[in-house]
């Protein structure tokens, strides 16, 4: 199963924001044993989120989608999930009650009388306005829930808000929730070595021989002007930490046939 994520802003395509969810992602389901897969970041074009969302529906993948389900001119993710499932929107029932709750609370804080039909608190109840057939994801800092909506090929795209301090415990109430089937019980780790002038081209027979022969996934990082290394690669393998040791072996022999000078080995480990 692939975890990916959409991104969703103007504000992270123009630089005024920097992006913070994807090095989170990764994180938190490194938490879990699971990978980010990839992620698309979209500008606020209803088109293009519109045919992002309908190419996640269309996989089997499950994606997490960040921001735009707001209610003011700008936030486009919730009609856009909709046209790409070809569904109605209508009012979810338990995130109007959360929404209402919320206003109360406000009302409280504030030492203000509770007037749900205020137009202001009215319009609050677009947030909660769902294509039909999704489930709510809680929100833990204001009750303003997210939504699930199932894919055709059976994965699903998860809506959060754009607001970390909201995103973030919602992604994990989901991975906790629904996905702690998927997590890997075992660790994982990455084990490299710094080739030094190396082509990749060179030494990809050799890559593609580790990967038949073991059940490990190889990488090439190269470099033309690293200021301690020079030209290099960083070649490496990771997969199962059980697996890895025999296949990064191979890896130096490999590396050791072809006459390569070698830099200094690293190791990286993940839950």
């Amino acid at each position: 199963m692939n975890f990916g994520l959409i991104i969703i802003g103007d504000e992270i395509l123009s630089g005024k924001r920097a992006d913070k969810h994807l090095a989170q992602a990764i994180r938190i389901m490194g938490e879990r044993g699971l990978q980010v897969a990839y992620a698309h970041y979209v500008g606020d074009d209803p088109e293009r989120i519109t045919a992002t969302l309908a190419a996640a529906f269309a996989s089997s993948d499950v994606v997490f989608s960040f921001g735009g389900i707001g209610a003011t001119p700008d936030d486009h993710t919730r009609q856009c999930a909709a046209r790409a499932l070809g569904r109605e929107m209508a009012l979810h029932p338990e995130a109007r009650d959360l929404i209402y709750e919320r206003m109360q609370d406000i009302a409280l804080e504030n030492g203000q009388p509770y007037e749900p039909d205020r137009e202001d608190n009215q319009h609050r109840l677009q947030m909660g306005v769902f294509p039909v057939g999704a489930r709510i994801i809680p929100n833990p800092y204001n009750k303003i829930a997210g939504f699930t909506c199932q894919g055709a090929a059976g994965g699903a795209v998860h809506f959060v808000p754009g607001f970390p301090v909201m995103a973030w415990p919602m992604v994990e109430w989901v991975l906790d929730t629904h996905y702690r089937h998927c997590f890997h019980p075992s660790a994982r780790l990455e084990k490299s070595v710094i080739v030094m002038g190396a082509m990749e081209a060179t030494l990809t027979p050799l890559m593609v021989d580790i990967e038949s022969r073991h059940a490990v996934k190889v990488f090439s990082l190269p470099s033309v002007d690293h200021p301690e290394y020079g030209r290099h690669i960083e070649l490496g393998v990771k997969g199962e930490a059980t697996v890895v040791d025999a296949a990064f072996a191979s890896l130096l022999n490999g590396l050791a046939e072809f006459g390569c000078t070698l830099g200094p080995e690293l190791v990286r480990r993940s839950a």
